[in-house]
């Protein structure tokens, strides 16, 4: 009797040592950057690579805003929704094949809604196809020096081959705040009208963290939940970068943890900025898809809530601030033909913001003190109603 009372207890044991292994808490990418000096404050894995999920869409905006500087392209050319861009997995935009927005009302789409459907079609008008504006991607990585970086895609939707690194998002999103600050109040806000819809950004830092002015969030399996988010309090403005989140909850509230210790002082500058911080080039992207959607997934998320149990139910929470929520309203152009002329030509398109020279935003230089001021610069004007 007693050896099958020791037996039962080994084995009782081994079943526990298994379960305790595929539960064990993970330390994943984390990253706090000052925006203004590019000193890094915290680090945390930050050069590993990682799979982007939808924050490849800051690259999307940013190859986007490059082009209208370059005059390719304005604000006001319609991006048509292609069968290909239409058959994308969500989220989508919901418009039906054959439809079409202004520009720069699908980039509001891109950002706040995250859509896959509206990349694409972004990726096809600016690119001339996916692969061309795919190959746009890697150019501007390349001449970032975003060293652990590749694009396969303009989404982010799941490939094997599309990864980065925490350190590689934020030197691309201080890049989209310095080179193109007209456009952030697009990265602030949190939804979209859209004909009868409304589409939500899954920013619960815009409405719930006073000060956040954007920026991104994104999730695929094999990523987990990843965020890029920009804070500004008291004339300091901190970048925080999650990656592999096991919840919404989990990313959030790390991320808002992360700011808040930078803005108490609590993080000091580590001695190192962003640009110098190393990647680890050669080394695979992590696949989280066992521990966020696979059969560890149970075990793994109940270690995380216990490493982190913040914000769960009964305990305290970084996001209780009510912060209005800010919304844009866009048009649904309904279906254009392709190769028909639009009934009236379009005024030109005069920008007011001045494009960026060949030593700051299209060379891929990034410098300290050239951070975006509290009051960007303006849309360009809206054209003329027409009678």
């Amino acid at each position: 009797m007693s050896f099958v009372r020791s037996f039962i207890r080994q084995i009782a044991l081994v079943v526990l040592f298994a379960v305790l292994s595929l539960g064990r808490a993970q330390a994943n990418p984390m990253l706090l950057v000052d925006m203004e000096t590019l000193e890094v404050l915290y680090a945390q894995e930050a050069g590993q690579p990682w799979h982007p999920a939808s924050l490849t869409k800051l690259m999307t905006a940013y190859v986007t805003f490059e082009e209208i500087a370059k005059g390719t392209i304005t604000l006001d050319t319609p991006v048509l929704l292609s069968k290909h861009a239409v058959s994308q997995a969500p989220s989508r935009s919901g418009l039906a094949v054959g439809s079409a927005l202004t520009l720069k009302d699908a980039l509001y789409v891109l950002v706040v809604k995250s859509a896959n459907d509206v990349a694409m079609a972004i990726a096809e008008t600016v690119g001339g196809s996916e692969a061309g504006f795919v190959a746009k991607m890697n150019d501007v990585a390349a001449r970032m020096g975003l060293t652990a970086t590749h694009y396969t895609n303009p989404h982010g939707l799941h490939d094997p081959a599309q990864f980065s690194s925490a350190r590689d998002m934020a030197l691309l999103s201080l890049y989209i705040r310095q080179s193109f600050p007209q456009y952030m109040p697009m990265f602030g806000t949190e939804a979209v009208k859209l004909g009868t819809a409304e589409l939500d950004s899954n920013n619960d830092l815009l409405t719930k963290f006073a000060g956040t002015t954007g920026m991104k969030t994104g999730f695929v399996c094999a990523s987990g939940l990843n965020m890029v988010a920009t804070v500004e309090r008291n004339g300091r403005n901190l970048l925080a970068v999650v990656l592999g989140g096991a919840s919404a909850r989990d990313r959030n509230e790390r991320a808002a943890e992360l700011l808040l210790k930078g803005f108490s002082g609590a993080a000091q500058p580590t001695g190192q900025q962003v640009l110098t911080l190393a990647n680890q080039p050669g080394v695979p992207p992590v696949n989280m898809r066992p521990k966020i959607c696979g059969k560890e997934a149970k075990a793994y998320v109940a270690a995380q809530e216990a490493a982190f149990p913040l914000g769960l139910k009964g305990q305290p929470s970084y996001l209780n601030d009510h912060v209005a929520p800010r919304a844009y309203v866009a048009t649904d152009l309904g279906r254009i033909a392709v190769g028909v002329s639009l009934p009236r030509p379009r005024p030109a398109h005069l920008p007011r913001f001045a494009a960026p020279g060949d030593d700051m935003a299209l060379s891929g230089d990034l410098r300290p003190s050239l951070a975006s001021t509290s009051s960007p610069a303006p849309f360009p004007q809206p054209r003329p109603n027409r009678l």
